[in-house]
Parts: structure tokens; C-alpha cells; sequence
């Protein structure tokens, strides 16, 4: 019956292409979001069709996320599995560099074009396919299959966190997004924002009495405040970069980036307020809440020593739901464990269809897998496509990856999902 199924997907090669010229051709761009209606209800309807029961809400107006479930005949004994995409794409911009149209699916020399082929719709089209084929088959399942297809991705709009947060939830999740095929677990990414306020605001003609006055402290700039933050954040990162490591990254990836700033009122004042927006990028073994308290503890030793901010102190906000709504975001991060039994059976999944060993390794980038690590949900990336082709002018994908990850996909969910739950002791129930 396995090779049954994997002849299949090659006979339906020209139905993967047109469930993905489907997918392609709704232009989910985020920014500016807000445009997913259509595609959600696309896969909603497909997704009823092979006897899901489907729920659907608003995340963000006009954006909807979508998790559709098929029962398993046996769910209290047996694994369940979340399949988990987002259905947003990266922005285009100017598109003049294009040599083929952006949301329409081109099929040349061995590969698919489009925008989203690679980032990540080529995954959601190769799930779809996957999930048909074995309903037309008859092929059961004990445990639960979950798909979840979420918006936000792109924007760091926490679409799989809002999934969490109603309560979804499995014995696994896989994240099929851009992994080359390899599975992979992630760091973590966090955004904040420090602000230095005073509490008095100066006409810009009083700084020459402000640098003479005894007390000068109280009316110094906020900008020049910055630049004091902003050189111990600097700091920070250096000895990072010395002190910790993690495998599978170069040394000093944790970084502190002063991304934005924003301050003063106008050139008639002593500016009085200004704002730094910092990307804080750290390890899989770190959680963004350590990385937070690390920061804020730093901060405090630098200006232990500068009265101006006993009576003016930093203030700071961290993460968000969304860049577009609240300009914040939170990618936790995610270990693989290589020994869990899921990641053994993807293994061999992948081993048995694409003839070659599945690296076990780390994403450069982020994804939505730290949310289910964040949340006790063993997970891990592993999804076509290359990682440089993400957000890239003519963006591709090679169709025989493509037709191997819905193959694997194809192997390993009924293995899973056939598989008895573990008991505390990693030993199968009774």
C-alpha cells in the first residue's frame, strides 16, 4: 500500500502544480495583510471535501486562521499530529525585476515560479495533496490529524500562538516551512523597544545654562541619553559573543540590533524623549523571557551610576502580536529532540522516499515552530524548499523536491498517527 501511494503522487504531479497555481494566485502579501479571506476559504472547502470539520477565526479583520480536523478512530490511545503552514506571503514591492508574473504559477527547466512557491505555499499545496490521496484511498487513522493553515507569519503576527491560545494542541506538530527538507529546530527572536523620557521638557536656548548648571543632570538630552544605551548594548553583545555558543550557528549569532530610533520634538527643543527599536536575536537553549531579564539587568548596572535616571528611568516594551499593529514580535525558540520518537519516524519517513539520510539541523531563520516548543508541543521545521529563495525576486521552487515532500508526508502520517501514544516511560500503552 506504501508504494501504492507514493506511484500515486507521481501520477497526480500535474494536480500538485494546479493545487499550487490555486494557492499562488491569491495575492497574500503581508504587509499589508488583511487578505487572506479567500485562500482560507479555498482551503476550508478542499479540506471539508476529504471529511475535516473545520474552524475558522478572525485573527487580525479579514485575516482569518483556519484549523481543520479529521477524527482518528482511536484518539485516546493513539498519536496525534499537527500539520502547521502559514498562507501569507512576503511583500513584493517593485516587481520590474520579475521575468515571470508573480502570482501565477511558471513551470520551467525543472522548477516552479512564483511568489510563495518556496515561502511557503509549495508546503500547504503538497499537504493538501497528501491528506486527499490517503482519504480516496481509505487509508484510517487512529489518532487525530490537525492542519492548521495561519495568517501573520511574515509580520510576526503570532497567527500559530492565537491556534495555542484556543486551545489546539497534539502529540506533534510539524512546521513545513522552508528547511530544504531538513529537519530542523530554531533560534528566537524578540523585538523591544527602550525609551529614555525625562521628566522636564527645556527650550533649546537653555542647554547653554543647562551645561553650566550645577545640577546639568536634569537637563541633558534624551538623544545623548541614547547613545549611552545604546554603546552598552554594544557591550552586551560582545560578551555574548564570548561567553556563549550553540551548535549549528556561527559564533556570535545572539545579537542586539539598534534597529530604529526616534526622539526629539523639533529643533527648538532639548529633545526629552527618544525611543530605540532593538531585534534581540539568541540561542535554541534561551528563552526570550531570560534573554529580557539578561537586557534589563545589563542596563541597570551601565546607568547604576548616573543620577539623571534615578528620577528618569528607562522604560521598556517588549515582543507584540504583530509588526504591523503594535511594531513587535516574538519568535520563540526550539531544540530538536533527535530522540523523540516522531523525529526517529520522519527520519525514516523521509529515508524511505527521497533515497538519502535526513539531516537533523538549525534554521538561520525563524519560524512559527517556536510557539508549539514554547507551549510543552514537541515540533520541528522540515519543508521543501530552499531558505534563499524565501522573499527572493522570481522565487522557485524544484519540483522534485516538491513531489518528494508529499511523498514523505504521505509515509509518515499514517505512521504516526498508527502509533500507539507513549506513556512517561517512552514505552508504548497497553
Amino acid at each position: 500500500m506504501t508504494n501504492r501511494l507514493l506511484d500515486l503522487v507521481d501520477e497526480r504531479e500535474n494536480e500538485l502544480k494546479q493545487i499550487l497555481a490555486d494557492l499562488i494566485g491569491f495575492p497574500t502579501v503581508s504587509p499589508p495583510a488583511r487578505n487572506t479571506n479567500e485562500i482560507q476559504a479555498y482551503i476550508a472547502n478542499f479540506l471539508k471535501q476529504q471529511g475535516f470539520a473545520t474552524d475558522s477565526w478572525e485573527v487580525f479583520p479579514n485575516d482569518p486562521n483556519l484549523v481543520a480536523i479529521k477524527k482518528g478512530k482511536d484518539n485516546g490511545n493513539y498519536n496525534s499530529l499537527i500539520i502547521n503552514g502559514h498562507i501569507d506571503v512576503a511583500e513584493v514591492g517593485d516587481d520590474t525585476n520579475w521575468s515571470v508574473p508573480v502570482f501565477e504559477l511558471t513551470e520551467k527547466s525543472g522548477y516552479l515560479y512564483g511568489r510563495g512557491v518556496a515561502d511557503m505555499k509549495g508546503a500547504v499545496a503538497a499537504t493538501l495533496l497528501a491528506v486527499k490521496i490517503l482519504n480516496e484511498q481509505g487509508i484510517l487513522l487512529n489518532g487525530d490529524l490537525q492542519i492548521q493553515t495561519v495568517i501573520g507569519e511574515e509580520a510576526g503576527e503570532a497567527g500559530t500562538l492565537s491556534c495555542i491560545e484556543k486551545g489546539y494542541s497534539g502529540d506533534f506538530a510539524l512546521v513545513v516551512d522552508s528547511s530544504d527538507r531538513q529537519i530542523q529546530g530554531q533560534g528566537g527572536v524578540i523585538t523591544g523597544w527602550i525609551t529614555v523620557k525625562s521628566k522636564k521638557v527645556y527650550h533649546d536656548a537653555m542647554r547653554a545654562e543647562l551645561n553650566q548648571s550645577a545640577s546639568s543632570h536634569y537637563g541633558v538630552s534624551a538623544i545623548e541619553k541614547m547613545m549611552k544605551i545604546i554603546a552598552s548594548l554594544r557591550d552586551l553583545e560582545n560578551h555574548w559573543s564570548e561567553t556563549k555558543s550553540y551548535p549549528g550557528f556561527k559564533k556570535g549569532t545572539n545579537t542586539i540590533n539598534p534597529a530604529v530610533i526616534e526622539g526629539g520634538r523639533h529643533a527648538a527643543f532639548v529633545a526629552d524623549e527618544c525611543r530605540l527599536w532593538i531585534t534581540v536575536h539568541f540561542y535554541p537553549n534561551e528563552s526570550y523571557q531570560s534573554v529580557i531579564a539578561e537586557i534589563e539587568t545589563h542596563l541597570a548596572n551601565t546607568i547604576s551610576d548616573d543620577p539623571w535616571f534615578d528620577d528618569n528611568p528607562l522604560s521598556f516594551r517588549w515582543g507584540g502580536k504583530s509588526m504591523i499593529e503594535d511594531r513587535g514580535e516574538i519568535f520563540p525558540s526550539a531544540e530538536v529532540d533527535k530522540t523523540h520518537p516522531a523525529i526517529t519516524l520522519l527520519q525514516k519517513s523521509h529515508e524511505q522516499t527521497a533515497k538519502g539520510i535526513a539531516e537533523i539541523g538549525m534554521s538561520k531563520s525563524v519560524t512559527d515552530a517556536g510557539w508549539f516548543y514554547e507551549a510543552g508541543i514537541p515540533a520541528a521545521i522540515y519543508g521543501p524548499g530552499k531558505l534563499e529563495e524565501a522573499h527572493s525576486v522570481d522565487e522557485k521552487i524544484e519540483l522534485e523536491e516538491l513531489v518528494s515532500f508529499t511523498k514523505t508526508l504521505l509515509t509518515f502520517i499514517p505512521a504516526w498517527c498508527n502509533k500507539l501514544k507513549l506513556d512517561t516511560d517512552n514505552k508504548p500503552n497497553e
